[in-house]
Formats: C-alpha cells, sequence, structure tokens
C-alpha cells in the first residue's frame, strides 16, 4: 500500500518556473546598466512592484492588525511556527554534516513540542538548546551551487536561480503537509497566520533598508544578497560584507524569514 504523500504545490511552483524562463528574453535590461547579479532587473522590477502592492493592500494592514494582540499571544504563535521551523533545520543541518547541530535541533522540537505545549512555549532555549536556521538554499549553497540571477518572485518576494526551486524541497521538509493533509483548509489558514506573523516582525524594517539605498528595489536586493551568503557562511564575515552591522539587525528582526 501506497504511503500517503501530503498534496504539493509542486505543479504550480514548476509552472511559476516556466513562466521565468518565458519571460527572462525580454525581462533583461543593457549590459551597459545590468547589476551583475541582477540581468533581469526589469522583471524583476515588475513583481517587486506587484508584491509591494500586495504588501500595501493586503499584507502590512494585516500585520499592523496582528500586532495589536497581546505580546504573550504573538510570542507564542512565533515560537509555534519556530518549532515547526525546526524540523526544516535539523534535515538540514543533517545534509551538511552539522551532526551536532541537528541533534540540537533534534532536541528542540522534542522539549518544545512536549513540555512547551507545541512549540507555544520555547523551553528548549532555556535548557541552552540554541536555535538555528537552516533551509535547503543554504544547503546547495555549501555543496558549492553558486546563487545565480537575483529573482523577485510573484507573492513569496527575493530569491535566486538556486534558492527558488530549493523552496520545494523546504515544502516537503516542513511537518504542517503531512499532519493536516486531511485538512486542507486547516492548512491554508495556518500557512496564512503564518505569512501574517512574518511580516508583523519586518513592520520595523523600512526605515533600516532606507539607510543602505534610496532605491527600495536596489535596497531589499543588496541586503537580501547579503544576507543570504552571510547565512551560507554561517555567519562568516567575507572581504565584501559592506552592510554586516545592518544584517545582524535585519536577522535579529527576522525580516526576510
Amino acid at each position: 500500500m501506497r504511503p500517503d504523500i501530503p498534496r504539493s504545490p509542486l505543479p504550480r511552483m514548476l509552472a511559476l518556473v516556466i513562466l521565468f524562463f518565458g519571460l527572462f528574453g525580454c525581462a533583461s535590461v543593457s549590459a551597459v546598466d545590468r547589476h551583475a547579479s541582477d540581468p533581469f532587473e526589469r522583471y524583476n522590477r515588475a513583481v517587486f512592484a506587484f508584491n509591494q502592492g500586495f504588501d500595501r493592500t493586503v499584507l502590512k494592514p494585516a500585520a499592523k492588525g496582528y500586532r495589536r494582540l497581546p505580546d504573550p499571544i504573538q510570542t507564542g504563535i512565533g515560537n509555534f511556527f519556530g518549532n515547526m521551523a525546526d524540523v526544516r533545520n535539523a534535515v538540514n543541518n543533517l545534509f551538511q554534516g552539522k551532526f551536532e547541530n541537528a541533534a540540537t535541533d533534534t532536541g528542540r522540537i522534542i522539549l518544545n513540542t512536549t513540555v512547551g505545549v507545541v512549540g507555544m512555549i520555547d523551553v528548549a532555549s532555556s535548557f541552552g538548546l540554541p536555535k538555528h536556521q537552516e533551509d535547503f538554499g543554504q544547503t546547495l549553497g555549501i555543496w558549492g551551487v553558486p546563487a545565480g540571477p537575483y529573482l523577485q518572485i510573484p507573492f513569496l518576494g527575493p530569491s535566486t536561480l538556486r534558492d527558488a526551486p530549493a523552496l520545494v524541497v523546504d515544502w516537503y521538509t516542513h511537518p504542517a503537509p503531512y499532519v493536516l493533509q486531511d485538512y486542507s483548509e486547516v492548512l491554508i489558514g495556518l500557512a496564512a497566520v503564518g505569512i501574517v506573523q512574518l511580516r508583523a516582525s519586518a513592520l520595523g524594517s523600512e526605515d533600516l533598508l532606507g539607510t543602505i539605498s534610496e532605491d527600495p528595489y536596489v535596497a531589499l536586493r543588496e541586503a537580501w544578497l547579503q544576507r543570504r551568503e552571510f547565512l551560507v557562511r554561517d555567519g562568516a564575515p567575507a572581504d565584501d560584507d559592506l552592510w554586516l552591522d545592518e544584517l545582524e539587525m535585519l536577522d535579529q528582526e527576522e525580516v526576510f524569514r
């Protein structure tokens, strides 16, 4: 008997990739104006404008409403989603050969899911088990796969040609699709709350990004690309880290998670 496999967005992701390549031919800018990491800037700016409009009309108002919830509720919701993300962290630490970190992630999952009331309370940190942040895009980077061109994905925001397909693997290493595979409405609702919670954590980031560039598109692109390399290197500085302090502040605010 075949095991149940959670429904996945794979067909939609593949269609999106096809759309990317279909648009690439008309989305580039002249070689004189082209940024080395952003050969598809014209297309990316169009998607960025669309995402900004969606954010202004839907996500940001919802995030402001979320911020009106009592702090303990917001903390509990953030811990709940962080606990589920620890499954992805553990898997990718295994992929990267970081077995001690994978064991720490596993301990966090066990403690927070049981003693921490399905992750609502971060008990593990009190026991000295630090939280990590790993995804399959970072794993590919550690395996030596180059980031490739910068991409703006509709609704999802910044990515690269390496990190965008990795989102499919991240989906399969998230526990929610398996636990809630027979409750699609709950899964959709949970995803919506997670997105709003993530956006709420970034409400204070606009001014910080403005210190990088007066052009919001360029500011987000440069901060995001440098932060991705920062994560792939596990925080080790590089010669071209222009905004290392700002990246650490953005990391604390979970702007891009």
